[in-house]
């Protein structure tokens, strides 16, 4: 029995990537937190992102894309609702959750140092249009352009 299905063993074998995390932030997601981009195949994309201190992110939604967060260092509220199920999580350091497509979250950042985590975007991350801005919990702190 194979371990990896014959398709993403191709990819791996195929697509030899290797990236450093960048000191400096790529872009800023639609929700507002700082991106630095890390390594992508044609099935997925992988992404740092930060929030500082006392951070609220903008509410957003996806359209196609799934991802699945790894929370690396610092604290604070993931909120998430889905087909009338919400939830509202502490997040820390070594906190893995699922953002499926469709569902609106939120996260904030509740203390003194960054709030640190990266996701695996499936598909990869098509682009800014991906994100739809929704109604969260929290009153964002982050940039609001448009």
């Amino acid at each position: 029995m194979a371990l990896f299905p014959a398709l993403q063993w191709e990819i791996a074998v195929e697509i030899l990537s290797t990236l450093s995390l960048p000191s400096e932030a790529d872009v800023l997601a639609p929700d507002g937190s700082e991106v630095r981009l890390l390594c992508q195949t044609r099935l997925g994309s992988m992404a740092h992102f930060t929030l500082p201190p006392g951070a609220v992110s903008r509410a957003v939604a996806h359209r196609t894309v799934e991802e699945i967060w790894l929370f690396l260092g610092g604290r604070g509220r993931m909120w998430r609702r889905l087909d009338g199920q919400e939830q509202t999580v502490e997040v820390a350091q070594g906190v893995s959750l699922t953002i499926p497509v469709g569902a609106r979250f939120q996260f904030r950042n509740d203390g003194d140092t960054p709030l640190e985590a990266v996701a695996t975007t499936m598909p990869p991350w098509p682009g800014e249009a991906e994100a739809s801005f929704v109604e969260g919990i929290w009153p964002a702190t982050v940039r609001m352009d448009d």
